[in-house]
């Protein structure tokens, strides 16, 4: 593309139009600035537009060259679908009184020659949540199969009926398929009170968490009865504790690791990996024991004082996902943490050198480059951010880590044993 997009605004009825009277414009931290032409993707196949109300967007005059508001609606925003991150989040001015924004990402958009297009880039060529790849007909039969095949398992119940039917979750509905990465909620409670927690807010909050938590303490019979068959028979398997319908799976490390044993009992194949705040070495010690292969820790920041007061942690401290994250490594295991890309923070100069130091110090794996699905005013107040400092760009401070960390693998998903043991640019075509 040789031109910026226009500019989009939303009527406030459920219709987006262009404006050819300004290009669009990216946000990172407080500020709009333009999008460099290369950095403008068309938007993905599963990608959605939604508009911002109570904000008017921030465009730069195709005239005069100078940014002003497009006051003819309200500001436009793209959700992009999974192995997508965002460059930059949509530029706008809020007005007072406008709402709290839901818990999802907010990249910048535009409009140019018949297309929309988006602020972001693709970090991962693995297909296992594309749109075309889900086959809702048999997703519905495959979920009754395991809903009469395991009649009396609370969690086949759960996973069917909430994630897969009822939120649709990607990975729950990969489960019903029999493929890939079959996820395993296993704790109803948490020990962090995260600002952004899908799965729980406080009655008072001005945001809603988007889907139910688990509400049960499975048992280790409960969560083997499912997994063993599926590392046994499905493609590429991976199980995966710790999902965003549930709290810390690490509160319930006992029942994990009684799982695990059980699991290898009967099978040698796939992949046991665990998404966690990594709050708990000792756990994440004796889950490595019992054959945990993979382990994925959430963070904001590389930065302890960024992340405290958005993970808000009980009883355990940054500190402790680091040590987590060198638990696995020292038993020869795969790394990852799952960090939350926000344009203007997570490429931060400071953040870079915090970034730095914990690949050092953890010999970390892989970074999973996600979006980050929170309003920005409302997260950058809850923490107290007024000033984020020298900015590189994501796309740069990428390219830097990339550079300085040749073997760190860049990602967005967990990947299964196969990818782990070193085909890891694998031919997705057959995935």
């Amino acid at each position: 593309m040789n031109q910026s997009p226009y500019i989009l605004y939303s009527d406030g009825k459920g219709n987006i139009f262009e404006d050819t009277t300004l290009f669009a414009t990216g946000r990172a931290g407080w500020d709009a600035y333009p999008v460099p032409d290369e950095d403008w993707i068309e938007l993905p196949e599963g990608g959605n537009l939604y508009e911002l109300p109570g904000r008017r967007g921030i465009g730069i005059d195709v005239a005069t060259g100078d940014m002003r508001l497009c006051d003819k609606g309200w500001a436009v925003a793209a959700f992009i679908p999974p192995a997508h991150t965002g460059l930059y989040i949509a530029a706008y001015e809020t007005e007072p009184g406008a709402p709290t924004l839901p818990l999802f990402c907010y990249t910048a958009a535009g409009w140019f020659d018949n297309k929309f297009y988006v602020a972001a880039m693709r970090i991962e060529q693995d297909i296992r949540q594309e749109c075309a790849g889900y086959d809702e007909e048999k997703i519905k039969s495959g979920a009754e199969h395991l809903l009469e095949t395991y009649p009396h398992n609370r969690l086949v119940k759960h996973l069917m009926n909430n994630c897969a039917l009822t939120y649709h979750c990607p990975a729950a509905r990969n489960f019903s398929l029999h493929r890939w990465e079959c996820p395993v909620p296993s704790s109803p409670a948490c020990n962090a009170n995260c600002i952004g927690c899908i799965s729980f807010q406080p009655v008072e909050e001005t945001i809603v968490s988007t889907q139910d938590r688990l509400t049960f303490k499975p048992t280790a019979e409960e969560i083997t009865e499912f997994t063993v068959p599926h590392l046994m028979d499905a493609p590429y398997p991976i199980v995966s504790f710790g999902q965003g319908c549930e709290g810390e799976p690490l509160l319930m490390w006992e029942t994990i690791r009684e799982a695990i044993i059980e699991m290898r009992k009967h099978t040698s194949r796939g992949s046991i990996n665990i998404n966690t705040n990594g709050s708990k070495p000792d756990a994440v010690k004796a889950l490595c024991e019992a054959g945990l292969n993979s382990i994925r820790v959430s963070t904001n920041s590389a930065r302890k004082h960024i992340y405290t007061p958005y993970y808000r942690p009980n009883n355990y401290q940054f500190e402790d996902i680091v040590e987590s994250l060198k638990v696995m490594r020292s038993y020869g295991g795969w790394a990852s943490i799952n960090y939350f890309v926000f344009p203007g923070m997570t490429d931060s100069v400071e953040e870079y050198e915090a970034l730095r130091k914990l690949i050092k110090d953890t010999d970390l794996t892989m970074i999973q480059w996600r979006n980050f699905n929170i309003d920005p005013d409302w997260y950058l107040a809850k923490i107290g951010v007024t000033e984020t400092g020298e900015i590189m760009g994501v796309k740069q401070f990428m390219e830097l880590i990339h550079e300085e960390f040749p073997h760190l693998k860049f990602g967005y998903f967990n990947p299964p044993i196969e990818r782990q043991k070193g085909n890891y640019e694998m031919d997705f075509a057959h995935y």
